[in-house]
């Protein structure tokens, strides 16, 4: 090994020489698995829907009926986000 070859390696390299590694961050471990974490409940979801006891229709019926309660269950609630207000803002002048 010469002092040429020596200039050319990265930290990494090095390390592997003799025989050590870097430290992995929280973020390189962390995220791969929240990734397929993710990805498992999305297929789960699926799944338990396709496996549902009631026909498709039906199924997407109720999920329609409890979404479109929420979403007016939050205008209610919030209506001041909506943009549907019914209250006169006062405007700066």
């Amino acid at each position: 090994m010469t002092l040429k070859s020596l200039r050319d390696m990265d930290k990494d390299d090095l390390l592997r020489l003799i025989g050590l590694q870097t430290k992995r961050s929280a973020a390189e471990w962390l995220l791969p698995s929240m990734a397929l974490f993710g990805l498992g409940l999305l297929v789960g979801a699926g799944v338990g829907v396709l496996l549902a006891p009631k026909p498709g229709h039906e199924l997407r019926g109720d999920l329609r009926n409890r979404l479109q309660g929420l979403s007016e269950g939050m205008r209610e609630r919030y209506p001041e986000q909506s943009g549907a207000s019914t209250e006169a803002r006062p405007t700066a002048s």
